[in-house]
């Protein structure tokens, strides 16, 4: 085994932008490629200890952050544009284009990361993914306390913090990084439809983008996401990606401990690694035996 240590590394967006990143080399025999795409307003720090894990296993792995999120913003978002769609037509689609093409790539993708990877254009570069605590947002998804809960977050505490800042100060509520307006606003606008997105009448080209996924989806979600549970997963990935190949897996809190939207990607979560990693290398032999 060899012993690999992180490279920082920047990428440049289509538009000129650019990203911080940071690639963990394959530890042992090239098995694939992984890139994650990570949750609204989590740094890649966050994944960090999922990408080593994956390293040693024989898969060089990529995080990165968003544009005005983590090392990637630059000074105060006030003023800042972003939006959800350049994060995932621009950014993440950046780091799948800086992966190289000899080996199966794959996505490993947190929450926003499983609706950014319908908007990607170059999704057909992927063989793979792996998706977890991905929901519709609706609160109608949710249980009853949880829907109280949110209503008052975009309805009362949100728009508050955004007229104060001018942004989404998020990180005052120690939910995560603050993020840029327009991600905000789609945010709010896309979470009052029970698909997302998928139901923006704006937007209709955003459903037809989803449709175009062809691949083989694993979908993971813990039976106390309160944000993101079964049938909020079901709302969105079923209806986004109708010519996925999608096996749905609930997983239950046990020794992993309480996993919620979040333990996915902590420590405790390591038996779920092993689970993705195995089907991961699976796919990548079905892909084989089928060329």
């Amino acid at each position: 085994m060899r012993e690999t240590t992180p490279q920082p590394l920047t990428l440049r967006a289509a538009d000129g932008y650019e990203l911080s990143a940071t690639r963990f080399p394959a530890a042992r025999r090239l098995r694939g490629r992984i890139v994650v795409a990570g949750a609204t307003g989590v740094p890649q720090g966050f994944y960090a200890r999922f990408a080593a894990f994956a390293a040693e296993r024989g898969y060089e792995t990529l995080t990165l952050d968003y544009r005005g999120i983590g090392r990637s913003r630059r000074g105060s978002l006030a003023g800042f544009e972003a939006s959800f769609l350049d994060w995932a037509r621009l950014d993440l689609a950046a780091a799948i284009d800086s992966v190289p093409a000899d080996a199966p790539l794959l996505l490993a993708a947190h929450s926003f990361g499983g609706h950014a990877l319908g908007l990607l254009p170059n999704h057909d570069r992927l063989d793979a993914c792996w998706v977890c605590a991905v929901g519709a947002g609706w609160h109608g998804w949710m249980r009853p306390l949880e829907q109280l809960r949110v209503r008052a977050l975009w309805e009362v505490i949100l728009p508050v913090l955004v007229r104060w800042r001018g942004y989404l100060a998020w990180s005052r509520l120690g939910m995560g990084e603050d993020l840029p307006l327009d991600v905000y606003r789609q945010w709010r606008r896309w979470c009052r439809y029970p698909h997302y997105f998928l139901d923006d009448p704006a937007h209709p080209e955003l459903r037809e983008a989803c449709a175009g996924v062809e691949l083989p989806i694993l979908a993971v979600t813990s039976v106390d996401d309160a944000w993101a549970p079964p049938q909020s997963r079901d709302a969105f990935v079923i209806n986004a990606y109708p010519r996925a190949a999608i096996e749905r897996v609930e997983v239950a809190p046990g020794e992993t401990g309480p996993i919620g939207h979040m333990g996915y990607f902590r420590r405790s979560a390591r038996p779920l690694w092993e689970q993705a990693l195995e089907w991961f290398e699976e796919s990548a032999r079905e892909e084989a035996a089928s060329a």
